[in-house]
């Protein structure tokens, strides 16, 4: 374990050896993935970020593993344990499992049923039965350690108490420990079974009343139902693999021969599996186990939170946004192109036909006043019901214009962004819910640059993101924000506080720097300008400037995704063409004429001028593709409104290990199992579909009274003509 991390790192990921250590060093020196990823290709061997992630946390877990190991040693040190054998048994660990199982006969513990027979003087003859001599008599042995001083009140009692011994000695044997780690995570089933008079509150955890399959092929959200399932108080549950199984995997460790001294040693090796490594293998697999099922949960989190992120913005249309409610009315706001507040108020149109009436009229004057281009409704509570009022409008009211864009958008964590610190200071004097319709409407405008504003907890594209490790969660989700926003680059002039801090180099703190003197000295000019914004020295001049835009900067390539490091690059470039930079932008033909090995120095290899001529072509460019609204089915309002066989158009909002949810407008989003993603094997669900892709489904099974409705994505006429196709078997 001890050593060059990089070594290792490099070993398990596959990767040269350089790639990691250059990696690791930039890390150290503070840089950042995104940085490292765009800027620092050369050094990394051109690492994609995901690559260095990977190899930012597995230095990161051998750095604890190495921290622990530290703990151990001194420990051992200062209780005169050491050895020179034992510290280089410590040292050879390479996994936290194994450097545990080494320090575990020498790890301080509260006393145990083996520490009692040792006082009582009974270790050697545990140790005389464990040598299984031939013709060994174990009841002329115990009488023999007793009448050595050994404390016993018969031959019998004796013998228990070194069993005890030889048990613990037993469950501390690394090799044992190994076998059975082995055995547990190949061969364990995970079995539920319900609680007696729990079937009732337990319902919604029927599917493990009575459940089993092994550990090793559970799938990830299965586990995590099973273990909420155990928390909540309603199942049993077990991870074990077959007993017999079990001994017989390290019987051959300890029994020796089939006497009566191997006899004992058995007895010892049956109650330490029982009593002592079984509860600690099954902890460890359980642990385990819950690792991998919540690195999966978080996998499907990022992926589904990425393309939530990365959904075109709209461009250059005003929006009227309208969190929709029954008995509150709808909170209507106006919005201009940038996500400025225009004018915003309520209505009531699921009220009285009067009120209804008033409804029409006043969107139609914020449509006329403010110019709108675009209807975003939020998809909550009265979301579809507000749906169907504004498309009857189109038509029925005098004025209203026809074909206008209106869409329905995620509420997911809107409320909780209303309510939130960074709410309050945008919108002081603002009710909650009128927040609440803002956030609805710059969501269509600028998906990303809303959606930071909540934690991604809040956003509703998770599987049992309440149940896994929220540190790991946290980190996931963090990666997958920071790695959104610095690929699409951030208007300095123009974000907001929140958006600046997941800026490669920023943070929280030098993003409110950035706006405070972005509000004091008015707009910045060029890239260099932040160099005068308190605190923010070079170093994370270095890491953000890239990542920052300025639409309106004195220098054209201030605009664009070319590193200030590089300015020097693209004039040079510009000056053997005797041409102005912008000139050299805006013209192919002249980058054609270029040649990038012409340009690779030292210090700027062949990616970075490819990079830089890339961005020339296109600089700024946003990577999100352009927007395209989606209309729900006329007619189909509510789950009555759903039959077996009908065809429908939809929008994928979730995907999880077990299939997609799909909204189709009728309240509660209708879910695609992952055997209906296609007629085919499906491995992954994330490799079909995407979290906001419009996909065409049919209904298989409607459930009313569940709230549930089962799609499938699979044309059952085309499934049908198949299955006529396909030969039968003539009768026997």
């Amino acid at each position: 374990m001890e050593g060059n991390f990089a070594e290792t790192v490099a070993r398990e990921l596959g990767l040269a050896l350089t790639q990691v250590a250059r990696t690791a060093e930039l890390l150290e020196q503070g840089g950042t993935v995104p940085f490292i990823a765009r800027y620092r290709k050369e050094m990394t061997g051109d690492l994609d970020e995901v690559q260095i992630i990977a190899v930012r946390d597995r230095l990161k877990a051998l750095g604890e593993l190495s921290d622990r190991l530290g703990a151990m040693l001194a420990s051992l040190t200062e209780r005169g344990l050491l050895t020179g054998e034992l510290e280089e048994k410590l040292r050879a660990a390479e996994t936290m499992a194994k450097l545990e199982d080494a320090y575990l006969p020498f790890r301080p513990k509260r006393k145990t049923r083996a520490m009692a027979a040792r006082e009582k003087g009974l270790e050697p003859l545990a140790l005389e039965l464990m040598g299984q001599a031939p013709g060994l008599d174990p009841v002329a042995a115990a009488g023999a350690a007793m009448a050595s001083g050994a404390q016993a009140d018969s031959p019998e009692a004796a013998l228990a108490l070194a069993r005890d011994i030889i048990a613990e000695l037993i469950s501390e044997d690394g090799t044992a420990r190994a076998r059975l780690r082995e055995l547990f995570a190949s061969g364990a089933t995970i079995s539920s079974r319900v609680k007696a008079g729990q079937e009732a509150p337990a319902q919604k955890f029927r599917d493990y009343f009575d459940h089993s399959e092994r550990v090793a092929t559970i799938p990830s959200h299965r586990y995590l139902a099973i273990m909420r399932a155990e928390a909540s108080g309603f199942v049993i549950v077990q991870v074990q693999p077959d007993p017999e199984e079990a001994l017989a995997a390290i019987r051959d460790l300890f029994v020796k021969n089939d006497g009566p001294a191997a006899a004992e040693v058995e007895k010892a090796l049956t109650d330490s599996y029982k009593r002592l490594l079984c509860p600690s293998m099954e902890t460890e697999t359980r642990l385990a186990a819950k690792k991998k099922a919540d690195l999966e949960a978080i996998g499907y989190f990022s992926k589904n939170l990425r393309e939530l992120l990365m959904a075109p913005p709209l461009s250059g249309l005003n929006v009227l946004a309208i969190d929709p409610g029954f008995r509150t009315g709808c909170k209507m706001v106006a919005l201009s192109a940038d996500g400025s507040l225009l004018d915003y108020a309520t209505i009531q149109p699921h009220a009285s036909e009067g009120e209804r009436l008033r409804a029409g009229k006043s969107i139609l004057g914020f449509l006329r006043k403010h110019s709108i281009g675009v209807v975003a409704i939020g998809n909550g509570t009265a979301g579809r019901e507000t749906y169907k009022f504004i498309k009857s409008l189109q038509g029925s009211l005098p004025g209203f214009p026809e074909g206008l864009p209106t869409v329905m958008a995620s509420e997911s964590g809107a409320s909780v962004y209303s309510a939130s610190e960074v709410a309050r200071e945008e919108f002081p004097d603002l009710d909650l819910t009128v927040r609440g319709a803002i956030s609805i409407g710059r969501r269509l405008i600028d998906p990303l640059a809303e959606l930071v504003k909540i934690d991604p907890k809040s956003i509703g594209v998770g599987q049992y993101q309440h149940d896994v490790d929220q540190s790991a969660l946290k980190n996931g989700l963090d990666d997958t924000v920071v790695s959104c926003v610095n690929s699409v680059g951030v208007e300095v002039n123009t974000a907001s506080e929140k958006l600046l801090g997941y800026v490669s180099g920023l943070g929280p703190s030098l993003a409110r720097n950035v706006v405070k003197y972005r509000n004091e000295s008015g707009p910045f000019k060029n890239r260099f300008e932040l160099l005068k914004v308190p605190r923010l020295g070079a170093k994370a001049f270095e890491l953000c400037a890239g990542f920052l835009r300025l639409a309106s900067g004195d220098n054209p390539l201030d605009r664009s995704a070319v590193h200030p490091e590089s300015y020097g690059v693209v004039e040079k470039m510009a000056s053997d063409l005797g041409v102005p930079v912008l000139k050299l932008i805006g013209e192919p033909k002249l980058r054609q004429k270029i040649k990038p090995v012409d340009y690779v120095t030292e210090k700027v290899g062949l990616p970075t001028v490819n990079d830089i001529l890339a961005e020339l072509e296109k600089p700024g460019r946003d990577p999100r593709g352009p927007w395209d609204p989606y209309e729900y089915a006329e007619g189909v309002n509510g789950i009555e409104d759903l039959t077996p066989g009908q065809a429908l158009t939809g929008v994928v909002t979730n995907l999880t290990a077990f299939g997609a949810f799909v909204d189709v407008g009728v309240h509660v989003d209708g879910l695609v199992h992952v055997s209906q993603i296609t007629d085919g094997y499906v491995k992954n669900v994330s490799d079909f579909v995407r979290v906001g892709q419009k996909v065409a489904v049919w209904v298989l099974k409607v459930e009313p009274e569940l709230s549930r409705v089962s799609l499938t994505m699979v044309d059952p006429a085309k499934k049908n003509k198949q299955a006529e196709k396909k030969p039968q078997n003539p009768p026997r």
